[in-house]
């Protein structure tokens, strides 16, 4: 999983949980208590680039 950073810097998450919804995921990483909004590839890659406070929220989002 990669966090795709509007800096510019990507950063690389491990995942815990995945949920995947039609193209769209969250991703909650191992040792992190947010919940991370992406895309899902076909080859099991995931870019994510949103980030919530708590799954409630992010089912919400989508």
């Amino acid at each position: 999983m990669k966090w795709v950073a509007f800096d510019g810097v990507d950063e690389v998450l491990h995942p815990e949980i995945v949920l995947g919804f039609h193209g769209l995921c969250l991703v909650k990483p191992v040792h992190d208590d947010d919940w991370y909004m992406g895309s899902l590839y076909e080859d099991g890659s995931i870019e994510c680039w949103t980030a919530y406070d708590d799954l409630y929220e992010a089912l919400r989002g989508l």
